[in-house]
C-alpha cells in the first residue's frame, strides 16, 4: 500500500484518533494495564490548555491519523537552550514500512531548530529491536551515560 500522508500539527478535533494511537501503543509497549488517558484528556491537556501539556505531529492519510509523534519541551537545560522530549512515536500498523516514522521525525527535528533546541531526547524500550534500527537507521546515538531511573508516588 502506497499513501501520500500529511504531516500536519495535530489539531484539537484529531484528539479522539490520537488517543487511539496511544492505547495502541499502550497495548504494545505492555502498559495497557496502568492506561488512564481518554479521549478527554487528550483533548483537554494538548489542546484546551495554555500552554499545553504536549504537543503532536500527526501524519493524515485521507481523513485516517496513520501516526502520530507526542512531543513537549524541556525549557531548562544546561545549554541555556530548551530541549524536545519525545514521549510517543507510533505508526499504525497498517501504516508502516512507508517512511511515516522518519517523516514525523523530520517534523520534530525541524520543530527542534525552529524553537533553537540543542537536542531531542527520548527513551526506547530494550526489547524495541525494531525501534532501535529504525533510530540508528536516522543517525540517532544511545546515550550510555545516564541511567533511567522512576519514582512512583
Amino acid at each position: 500500500m502506497s499513501i501520500n500522508s500529511i504531516i500536519r500539527k495535530a489539531i484539537e478535533s484529531d484528539s479522539e484518533k490520537i488517543w487511539f494511537l496511544m492505547e495502541q501503543l499502550a497495548i504494545f509497549e505492555n502498559y495497557i494495564d496502568s492506561f488512564e488517558i481518554t479521549p478527554e484528556i487528550v483533548k483537554e491537556s494538548g489542546f484546551r490548555k495554555s500552554p499545553p501539556d504536549f504537543y503532536c505531529w500527526v501524519a493524515e492519510d485521507e481523513g485516517k491519523i496513520a501516526g502520530i509523534l507526542v512531543y513537549y519541551f524541556l525549557p531548562y537545560t544546561a545549554e541555556n537552550r530548551p530541549s524536545i522530549y519525545m514521549k510517543e512515536l507510533y505508526v499504525d500498523e497498517n501504516y508502516r514500512g512507508q517512511k511515516i516514522g522518519e517523516q514525523l521525525m523530520d517534523a520534530l527535528k525541524a520543530e527542534a531548530k525552529r524553537n533553537n533546541c540543542s537536542q531531542i531526547k527520548w527513551t526506547v524500550a530494550p526489547w524495541n529491536n525494531a525501534g532501535q534500527r529504525f533510530y540508528h537507521r536516522l543517525g540517532a546515538k544511545e546515550n550510555k551515560d545516564w541511567l533511567n531511573y522512576e519514582w512512583n508516588v
